[in-house]
C-alpha cells in the first residue's frame, strides 16, 4: 500500500511539473538552473574608475598675492595668478551595506603656473638687479585618497550592477604632496638667519585634503560600463612649503620678504570631475 502511495506521489509531481518544462529545450533548462546558481553565488560588487577633474581655485590666496608682489619687481615680466588646475585619477571601490560605496585611489595634477624663457630684468627689494633667462614658477600636486559614497537613488546591486541612472552624495579625505619650483635667482628667506640663500631648490609641502560632493552615474548598457560626474568643494592648503639647506635651516618663499609673509599654497575651491567606471560582480 505504501508503495502505491509513493508511486502516485511521484506521478503527480511529474504531471504538475510538465507545464513548467513544456516547450523548453534541455539547453534552456540547464541555462536557467545555472543562472539561479550564479545569482546565489554573487555576493559582492566592486568597480574601477578613471577620472578627469577641473579645479577652480579660489582667487584670493597667498600664491596670487605672491605673484602680484613679485611682478612689481620685474621691469619686463610678470607672474600670472593661478586660477584653474587639471587632474587625472584612478579609483578602486567596493559597494557594501546596500547603498554605501567605499573607494581608494589617487590623483595627479598637471603643472600650474608658468615657465618663460627670455631676458627678464629682476629687481629684488634687498639685492642687486639681475637679468634672468628663465622666469619660472611651477606647482605640481599629487595625492592618495579614500572616500565614501551614499547612493540616494537607484543603487547598483551585485546581481544586476547598475541598470538605471543613480544619484549619490559623498566625501573623501586624502594626503597630498606639493612641489614648487621658482627661478634660481628668486630672493628667498632663511627663517633661521633672516637673510636670503644664494639660490633656490624645489620647495615642498604636504598635508591633508578634504572634499564633499554630489554626483551621478549613468549606465552605458555595455559590459558594465558607467559614465559618472561629480561636483563638490575641495579644501587643500599646504602650510609648510619650504626647503632646507645643508645646515638644516628652513628656507621659505614670502609675499613681502618677512616671516609673517610666508606663502601657503592654498588650492581650495570648487572641483568638477568626469569619470568612466566599470562594475564587477563576484
Amino acid at each position: 500500500m505504501r508503495s502505491v502511495v509513493a508511486i502516485s506521489a511521484v506521478l503527480l509531481l511529474l504531471v504538475g511539473s510538465a507545464p513548467v518544462f513544456a516547450g523548453q529545450t534541455e539547453r534552456d533548462i540547464v541555462d536557467r538552473f545555472l543562472a539561479r546558481a550564479q545569482k546565489k553565488q554573487t555576493h559582492h560588487l566592486s568597480w574601477v574608475a578613471g577620472n578627469f577633474g577641473m579645479n577652480r581655485i579660489n582667487r584670493q590666496n597667498d600664491y596670487n598675492a605672491f605673484a602680484s608682489y613679485q611682478s612689481s619687481n620685474f621691469d619686463n615680466g610678470s607672474l600670472e595668478w593661478v586660477g584653474e588646475a587639471t587632474s587625472f585619477g584612478l579609483d578602486f571601490g567596493l559597494v557594501f551595506a546596500q547603498k554605501i560605496g567605499w573607494s581608494i585611489g589617487g590623483e595627479y595634477w598637471l603643472k600650474m603656473g608658468e615657465n618663460k624663457t627670455g631676458s627678464f630684468d629682476y629687481n629684488p627689494p634687498d639685492g642687486a638687479a639681475v637679468t634672468i633667462s628663465n622666469l619660472k614658477s611651477e606647482i605640481q600636486v599629487w595625492g592618495v585618497t579614500t572616500g565614501l559614497q551614499y547612493y540616494v537613488f537607484n543603487r547598483p546591486t551585485a546581481t544586476e550592477q547598475l541598470t538605471k541612472p543613480a544619484v549619490r552624495i559623498g566625501g573623501s579625505v586624502g594626503y597630498y604632496q606639493a612641489s614648487w619650483d621658482l627661478w634660481p635667482e628668486y630672493q628667498n628667506l632663511n627663517l633661521a638667519t633672516d637673510t636670503s640663500e644664494a639660490t633656490n631648490i624645489t620647495y615642498k609641502g604636504s598635508g591633508p585634503g578634504f572634499m564633499v560632493n554630489i554626483g551621478g552615474d549613468y549606465p552605458l548598457q555595455w559590459n558594465g560600463m558607467v559614465i559618472g560626474a561629480d561636483i563638490g568643494y575641495m579644501m587643500l592648503n599646504f602650510k609648510n612649503v619650504s626647503w632646507y639647506n645643508s645646515q638644516d635651516e628652513e628656507v621659505v618663499a614670502t609675499v613681502d620678504g618677512t616671516p609673517d609673509g610666508r606663502v601657503d599654497l592654498d588650492l581650495s575651491g570648487v572641483k568638477g570631475r568626469i569619470e568612466i567606471k566599470r562594475f564587477f560582480s563576484w
